[in-house]
């Protein structure tokens, strides 16, 4: 994983008034915290913070502190929940070859069995993993899977130096029969077969 460098300045105004100012300027208000040090209230450019956050659990090199450049990972990323800019983010300082734990997300490859469907209802899986080397994600290969085959948290290929932190019994995903598709959509187009077959008798 590679650092992405960005520039903090302090940040001495607090409250919602400050926030707007700090947006309006193209800034994001954010606290850097961990390693039993004093949270550290600073502002990041928004454009670069939100081009780095692209990134699932990317690696922050701030610099422009008081102490020096620091390494940090996004733990808690503030949106509005209309307009989707960035309101606030915390930052956990972390140290190389320190071990942290993460969630990555996991992506579905290859090709479904036919007459099947892939049912994922897990999209991101805890793992431990050194601060530095925290892959972007894990991969799962569906192709030779059949129909009532799973996979379980236990079944995924994590690369060297990572660990799984969840439950090994944790469904991740499974095959099932495509024909055999449930809930609202499912039902939808009950109703509407249902309808047509009324019209036809009419």
């Amino acid at each position: 994983m590679s650092e992405v460098r960005i520039v903090a300045e302090p940040r001495t105004e607090f409250g919602k008034g400050a926030a707007r100012r700090a947006r309006r300027a193209g800034k994001v208000p954010a606290v850097l915290y961990g390693h039993g040090t004093p949270p550290q209230h600073i502002t990041l450019p928004g454009h670069a913070l939100m081009l780095a956050l692209k990134t699932p659990n990317v690696l922050l090199r701030v610099e422009g502190l008081a102490d020096g450049p620091a390494l940090a990972l996004p733990k808690d990323v503030q949106r509005d929940p209309i307009k989707g800019f960035l309101e606030h983010v915390d930052l956990l300082l972390v140290e190389r070859g320190e071990k942290v734990t993460v969630e990555i997300p996991v992506n579905a490859t290859g090709d479904v069995a036919s007459g099947g469907r892939i049912e994922q209802p897990v999209i991101e899986v805890a793992v431990e993993a050194e601060a530095t080397h925290i892959p972007e994600a894990v991969e799962v290969d569906v192709t030779g899977l059949q129909i009532g085959d799973s996979v379980l948290a236990k079944d995924l290929k994590l690369p060297a130096g990572v660990s799984l932190a969840a439950d090994e019994e944790t469904l991740i995903l499974q095959i099932v029969d495509a024909s055999a598709a449930t809930g609202p959509a499912a039902e939808e187009a009950e109703g509407e077969s249902a309808e047509d077959s009324a019209a036809a008798a009419e």
